[in-house]
């Protein structure tokens, strides 16, 4: 360009450096269809309110159209010289249909423009998010559904704890990700509101109506103060934290699906497809997308403390440092979606070794605990008193190399005579499993009750 489209005060070209450091299209020519899309109802709007004229508007309407088209076919190309998506389109609008594409920013600003287009694209993928999220509920209720009495032992410091079944597992993921879920879309509800027609930082002189953009863009209603909605990246922040969060769940799924694919555990396979092989040695099966789901977890909570750091010291209303607020929502986001895909795929094809599990229950003597609840509810001993005498008893165990549920009546005669043959069958590892049954426990009836929950919740949020 030979003249600078945004600015009438500064009559040089820019030097490259300044260029180099300042220009966003190469990143945020991404938000060509969320900038068309606002212009569009910004131009709608001018027109209605007699601010241009019809057949201006009939002018820009079929030049940005054209634009949109030219673009997504790739016969336009966004690698100009233009210094962010928004002068690239205004300027390429301007060339087709002259002088009605300069006046499509009337009672505008960029600041409003820009706040607007990265909303509308936050929006948007805060559902594209959600609806994936579901997906991946449904596929961890799935498994649950299949393994509600399939043993293995939950674990405390990564020790033998107490034994759960696979699927009481499962749900507890599935819990963790319908809240990611219901973060998504509470962001999206909150932040359901339009920037556009607060200009600069005050609003505009001209007679708009905020109203009807906010209407034609799908937004609930336009923000309340217009100083506050230029300074505004809170979506964005909320948009990186429910990323974030979201990625966190995953990766410490994605460590217990490492240690279990591996020989030690062997408690599942992943699928060919999901696993790569060594350059050296012919025999391995590396689990790389938990290990790269693990890892991309860095990758998004550095985009949110970015973004925080970025916006800490910060005067209203707009700085030119808010410029570096995309390319992170951007990075997460395509982050973000990839991950779930990936992880809703693997899961979907993952192989659950169902003996291995129950063998490792045999390790750590899982239900210990159930003999000092014995002992309290119907010998009526003290709980620490009981807590003791069943550390002695484990003790004794583990001198004759066995389980604690693989102890006979005798056997535990040898340590304590108040122990009545009934407690050789509580101590079986799938008795103690279902004697949890309170409310949120790993019971096979409480695991199913909590599958016929999530099931029933999934059903209602498909039909919203």
């Amino acid at each position: 360009m030979s003249k600078k489209l945004a600015s009438a005060r500064i009559k040089t070209e820019s030097s490259a450096l300044l260029k180099a450091l300042n220009d966003s299209l190469p990143f945020d020519k991404v938000l060509y269809e969320e900038d068309i899309k606002g212009s569009l109802a910004h131009a709608a709007m001018l027109a209605d309110r007699g601010i241009i004229t019809q057949e201006d508007l009939r002018a820009i309407k079929e030049g940005l159209e054209s634009i949109l088209e030219d673009i997504r076919s790739g016969k336009l190309s966004l690698d100009g010289g233009e210094e962010d998506i928004h002068m690239a389109i205004e300027d390429e609008l301007t060339r087709r249909v002259g002088d009605a594409g300069k006046r499509l920013h009337t009672a505008r600003s960029r600041n409003d423009q820009v706040a607007t287009d990265f909303r509308l694209y936050v929006q948007k993928h805060n559902r594209i998010i959600a609806e994936m999220l579901l997906s991946l509920v449904e596929t961890f209720v799935g498994i649950a559904e299949a393994h509600t009495d399939t043993l293995l032992p939950g674990m405390t410091h990564l020790q033998h704890a107490q034994p759960i079944n696979f699927g009481y597992h499962m749900m507890a993921y599935a819990s963790m990700f319908k809240r990611d879920y219901e973060r998504f879309v509470s962001a999206y509800e909150r932040n359901n509101l339009s920037p556009l027609g607060c200009a600069a930082l005050a609003g505009t002189p001209h007679p708009i109506d905020r109203n009807l953009t906010a209407q034609s863009l799908g937004f609930d209603a336009p923000t309340l103060n217009c100083l506050d909605t230029v300074s505004d990246r809170d979506f964005a922040l909320e948009m990186l934290f429910n990323i974030a969060t979201m990625m966190m769940h995953m990766s410490r799924l994605s460590e217990e699906l490492i240690l279990w694919s591996s020989a030690e555990f062997g408690w599942i396979k992943l699928s060919d497809k999901h696993a790569t092989g060594s350059s050296i040695m012919p025999q391995k099966k590396n689990p790389d997308i938990p290990e790269l789901l693990r890892a991309k977890t860095g990758r998004v909570n550095g985009n949110l403390v970015a973004l925080l750091t970025v916006m800490k010291g910060l005067p209203l209303a707009y700085n030119k440092d808010m410029q570096e607020d995309k390319e992170g929502v951007f990075d997460s986001v395509q982050t973000a979606e990839l991950s779930v895909a990936v992880l809703d795929e693997m899961l979907s094809e993952m192989t659950v070794n169902k003996e291995a599990m129950h063998r490792a229950c045999m390790v750590g003597h899982l239900s210990a605990t159930d003999l000092a609840d014995y002992l309290v509810r119907e010998k009526g001993m003290p709980f620490r008193d009981a807590y003791h005498l069943t550390g002695e008893i484990v003790n004794f165990a583990e001198s004759l190399d066995k389980d604690i549920s693989q102890l006979s009546i005798e056997e535990l005669h040898k340590v304590s005579g108040e122990i009545d043959e009934d407690v050789v069958t509580l101590l079986d590892n799938r008795a103690s499993m279902n004697a949890r049954a309170s409310e949120g426990g790993t019971a096979t009836e409480r695991t199913v009750e909590q599958i016929e929950a999530m099931r029933e919740w999934l059903r209602q949020e498909a039909s919203k």
